[in-house]
């Protein structure tokens, strides 16, 4: 079911439809782990009381890619 964008006085429309196109994840990743890191992640779960285990990923994959990045950014000197 897709989320209807509420109006927000002084926004284009437009804009906000661009905005949430631009957000669509059409690209897809498997990933595979072992019983041990299963286990790891169920327990971060359990712990923590995560529901939405590809949200984590996501974000802790993101950070590390981004992070990198940003450390090896590329000079000029």
């Amino acid at each position: 079911m897709a989320r209807r964008l509420k109006h927000i006085p002084g926004v284009d429309p437009e804009y906000l439809e661009k905005q949430k196109e631009a957000l669509l994840r059409r690209n897809r990743y498997v990933l595979l782990f072992n019983d041990s890191e299963k286990a790891a992640i169920d327990e971060y779960c359990a712990r923590f009381k995560v529901s939405a285990r590809a949200s984590l990923m996501r974000e802790a994959i993101m950070d590390k890619v981004l992070s990198a990045l940003q450390e090896n950014h590329p000079t000029l000197f």
